[in-house]
């Protein structure tokens, strides 16, 4: 395609014909027509306003950590703001300042080092602080909005600006950022000083609870439906004896009913009728409608 071409002019790294399942944790998915992987936040801002310049609208990703990408790939550009999109830097003694590719566990790690306490909940989210942002992503009690600061975006012109409290409009999993369309290219997070030791215990303890309650060791995009009012899906799916269920290679982890896994060899077909299979049958079982949490994208 001439558009990536042009991003390989402006100084952006671009892979085509990219299979999209070695950028999603889902480890499935066929070929993005054109994936640019910036490596600073100047490349981001380039390649963003040469797509609007050609009047492109890129699919903006971050570490993959909540796609479902079609097995007949996708068409167009692909932005992924990803780990080789990183930098972390202080503001201040409790205020951090780091570009939306940085991993979560990288910002974790940062804090602890400077003895900075508030974000334990978030280590080993697998997901980047640009992703993070976006959806309010939390866990263990704690969620994004009990740090943000604020996030430096693009808008749809190609417009550098920031969003910050009340303005970010942040609530259960959703920011403003799922209604504005803007790319969110930095944030800006602030924390409390406290004990390092402690700090680095309870980060420990929250990992410890995820590796032996969560099925970590297969490919998956973490928690695969919406929790609904009321419930737990993976208590629902569980009490429906659908733990181990499978289609193809995709599985309800038997470790935790809540996720769907790839087992090996798993396409998205695979997933997406596991998907239709375990909705259908607690919506039968309980009468609840379970919601996709994974965002789905690609050629149908």
């Amino acid at each position: 395609m001439k558009i990536a071409e042009e991003l390989r002019q402006a100084g952006c790294p671009v892979r085509e014909n990219a299979p999209m399942k070695e950028y999603t944790t889902f480890r499935v998915g066929g070929c993005a027509d054109v994936l640019v992987l910036p490596e600073t936040e100047e490349q981001l801002i380039a390649a963003y306003r040469l797509c609007v310049e050609r009047g492109i609208e890129p699919f903006i990703m971050g570490n993959g950590s909540n796609l479902l990408v079609s097995d007949d790939g996708l068409d167009g550009v692909v932005l992924r703001i990803g780990p080789n999109c990183s930098h972390i830097e202080s503001l201040s003694e409790t205020d951090i300042l780091c570009t939306a590719g940085t991993k979560l566990s990288d910002l974790c790690l940062f804090a602890l080092e400077h003895s900075l306490t508030g974000l334990e909940f978030a280590y080993g989210i697998p997901g980047s602080v640009g992703g993070a942002a976006f959806m309010n992503g939390g866990a263990y009690g704690g969620e994004m909005k009990d740090v943000l600061l604020w996030c430096r975006h693009l808008d749809q012109q190609g417009n550098v600006g920031t969003l910050s409290g009340e303005d970010l409009k942040l609530s259960y999993r959703h920011s403003v950022y799922a209604e504005n369309g803007f790319l969110i290219t930095a944030i800006a997070v602030r924390l409390q000083k406290g004990n390092q030791e402690t700090i680095h215990a309870a980060m420990r303890e929250l990992l410890q609870r995820r590796v032996d309650k969560q099925p970590l060791d297969l490919p998956s995009a973490g928690s695969y439906f919406k929790r609904p009012v009321g419930n737990f899906a993976g208590a629902l799916i569980e009490q429906c004896g659908l733990k181990g269920f499978r289609v193809g290679g995709a599985e309800v982890s038997e470790k935790h009913a809540g996720f769907i896994v790839n087992r090996g060899g798993a396409t998205t077909d695979d997933i997406l009728r596991l998907e239709d299979a375990v909705r259908q049958t607690v919506l039968e079982k309980t009468g609840v409608c379970l919601e996709r949490e994974v965002q789905y994208i690609g050629r149908r």
